[in-house]
């Protein structure tokens, strides 16, 4: 079953925001810069220190977070990113597909380091991340 989590673009003070809502919220609190993660090749220096991901979670209750320019940023579009977070992979792809359509694809549905992973506008504007840690080689497994 999939769920939906906010996505929030930082423009540079994702790490401060985030301790700061797991300092209000409590949780578990994970932050990984550019240059500790396996893009860090990709990336120039400049960008080495950004956030590429933050998650904080405390139950049902889950935040992401990230410093990584919002390519849909200059857009007319909302700040806020929705994420939907599925089981499998099969489901990320079917759900990707139909939330995009009318839209804008920014990154299309590709296997990830982490799994399997894709973003667009949607026709309303909304920016969404589609997400699920299998990735299409571990569902073709099955």
């Amino acid at each position: 079953m999939a769920k939906i989590v906010a996505y929030l673009h930082f423009k540079d003070n994702c790490h401060e925001a985030m301790t700061f809502y797991q300092q209000c919220l409590g949780g578990e609190l994970s932050i990984m810069t550019v240059k500790d993660s396996p893009m860090a090749g990709q990336m120039p220096p400049h960008m080495q220190d950004l956030v590429l991901h933050s998650s904080l979670s405390n139950g049902d209750l889950s935040i992401l977070g990230s410093e990584m320019p919002d390519p849909s940023a200059n857009n007319n579009v909302h700040p806020i990113a929705l994420m939907l977070v599925c089981d499998t992979h099969k489901e990320a792809v079917e759900k990707f597909e139909k939330l995009a359509e009318g839209g804008n694809i920014t990154h299309p549905i590709h296997d990830f380091f982490a799994g399997t992973m894709g973003n667009m506008v949607d026709k309303f504007g909304f920016c969404w991340g589609v997400y699920s840690e299998e990735t299409s080689a571990a569902a073709s497994e099955k």
